[in-house]
């Protein structure tokens, strides 16, 4: 290896680069090496972070809002045969989705959830809307002296 670096050294000089650009590249080639660590780091946190409730992705505001009403379902190693026994007499093996308060959902997929938190927001919206036009028709009655509560 040691025989082919002056090769390589004539090589770079003929591409441009001499022998006081060493000291740029190793800076370079530092800076990119920290740079990368961090992004990796970031993404490994951000897949597998421990504290669960805190990672880098933006949850929306219903998932907030529900976070409550599910809990983190516990498997058995599967080595562990008692265990596993356990968990398939709690019912643990029933469904692949945790509906509210832990119960198995099995008919619930991402999908649907969506389309169901869609309505309710569209229903949330109708009502808010409903509930704006009835109080501005009610404050021009009384505007014109109708007495109306």
């Amino acid at each position: 290896m040691l025989r082919n670096f002056p090769q390589a050294r004539r090589l770079l000089r003929r591409m441009g680069f001499e022998k006081e650009d060493a000291y740029f590249w190793k800076q370079m080639g530092k800076a990119l090496l920290c740079t990368y660590t961090l992004f990796g780091v970031a993404w490994l946190w951000n897949e597998t972070s421990p504290l669960g409730w805190w990672t880098l992705k933006p949850r929306p505001k219903e998932e907030k809002e529900m976070a409550h009403l599910y809990e983190r379902r516990k498997f058995p190693y599967p080595g562990d045969e008692e265990a596993v026994e356990e968990f398939i007499k709690s019912g643990g093996a029933l469904g692949t989705t945790i509906g509210p308060k832990g119960f198995a959902d099995a008919n619930m997929d991402s999908e649907n959830m969506q389309k169901q938190l869609q309505s309710k927001k569209f229903e949330q919206e109708a009502q808010k809307l409903w509930l704006r036009m009835r109080n501005e028709v009610i404050q021009e009655l009384q505007e014109k002296g109708f007495d109306i509560e």
